[in-house]
């Protein structure tokens, strides 16, 4: 199949209406009907204001990046990016096209 993989970039303690924001995006995609979605944290990053941000060891409270990515239809991708709007929640995306399926037997 066809579709988009779309990606945001979060902080892993950045909060929406009292949630992490990358647990209510994947929380939004499950209302909208979209069939998975995943988030990954980061070890290091940085974004537009330049301030470098890494895990080490002794650091139990760090901000780091956290990814969320769903691979979707048109639709779907539409959708969610229509939900985020209309929360106004800003937030940095990659919207690539991509195509997807599933391997295997039964």
């Amino acid at each position: 199949m066809n579709g988009i993989y779309l990606k945001f970039y979060v902080h892993e303690h950045r909060r929406h209406h009292g949630i992490l924001l990358y647990e209510w995006l994947l929380e939004r995609a499950k209302k909208l009907g979209i069939h998975g979605g995943s988030a990954f944290r980061a070890i290091a990053g940085f974004g537009r204001h330049g301030v470098l941000h890494e895990d080490h060891f002794f650091e139990l409270a760090g901000n780091l990046p956290v990814e969320v990515v769903f691979a979707v239809s048109d639709r779907e991708a539409e959708q969610l990016l229509e939900v985020i709007e209309q929360e106004k929640v800003r937030v940095f995306y990659l919207k690539m096209p991509v195509e997807y399926g599933v391997t295997g037997g039964e």
